[in-house]
């Protein structure tokens, strides 16, 4: 049997560097980042079983491995897996430091207004953030509606189409920023070290995906529908002459 060469041997790992990675299965990422620690915090808590500062970090544990084990395996630093280690990071030092709860309101709110106002910004730079979010080349047949705007002149009116999605975008934001904070001020009420924080804490984290993702997804799809809508009117396209296909790419 004879041996690969070389050359053989390096395009086969090129081949496998330019694969797409695997969608992120949405059950395991509920699972680490929702339903584990929700089940750590509020079973787990008492005296008789990890009690209340070991079942903060063992929950904890769980999304944050999650979260670098996202970056790793997608061989490059996800800004989104980034600011959610460094989230769940800072609810467990506010925890184990037996802050006052508002901290943990604020923090709660802090992040997707810090995407939001990122989101606002970006517009007037050559960068819009809504780019990466939606109008990306994982979605979109980028080079087809660059062909197709530049053939009708319809260029300048897709960049205030861009703008206007990129608000709505913002808004999903600042939606969940403030969906965020409420939920924490409401439910988050005993102070840390206690078993009750544990458990208040563990259910707002319960909460999260139909409190506040939800709402945040209602508003980012509608932003997807707006856009989407836009480039086939401005192109003559239909959707699927804008959507990237995987049997394209092969």
């Amino acid at each position: 049997m004879t041996q690969p060469s070389e050359n053989q041997a390096s395009d086969n790992a090129e081949i496998r560097a330019k694969e797409p990675h695997k969608a992120e299965n949405l059950l395991v990422n509920l699972l680490f980042n929702i339903v584990l620690p929700t089940l750590i915090l509020t079973k787990l808590s008492g005296d008789e079983f990890l009690g209340t500062t070991y079942a903060i970090v063992v929950a904890l544990a769980f999304p944050i491995c999650y979260g670098l084990k996202d970056m790793l395996t997608r061989g490059k630093v996800n800004l989104f897996s980034v600011l959610g280690v460094f989230s769940v990071g800072m609810t467990g030092g506010i925890s184990l430091l037996g802050l006052d709860p508002r901290y943990l309101a604020i923090k709660e709110a802090a992040v997707p207004a810090t995407f939001g106002l990122a989101t606002l910004i970006s517009i007037k730079t050559p960068y819009p953030l809504v780019k990466t979010f939606i109008y990306n080349d994982t979605i979109l047949d980028i080079p087809a509606i660059d062909t197709a705007l530049a053939r009708n002149g319809t260029r300048q009116a897709f960049e205030r189409h861009l703008s206007t999605a990129s608000l709505m975008v913002a808004g999903s934001f600042f939606l969940s920023s403030v969906l965020n904070y409420l939920l924490a001020i409401i439910i988050v009420t005993s102070q840390p070290g206690t078993l009750e924080y544990n458990e208040q804490l563990g259910k707002m984290t319960a909460l999260s995906f139909p409190v506040i993702a939800l709402p945040a997804m209602v508003v980012m799809m509608a932003a997807m529908f707006y856009l989407f809508r836009g480039i086939t009117k401005l192109t003559g396209l239909d959707l699927e002459h804008i959507v990237k296909h995987r049997h394209k790419e092969k």
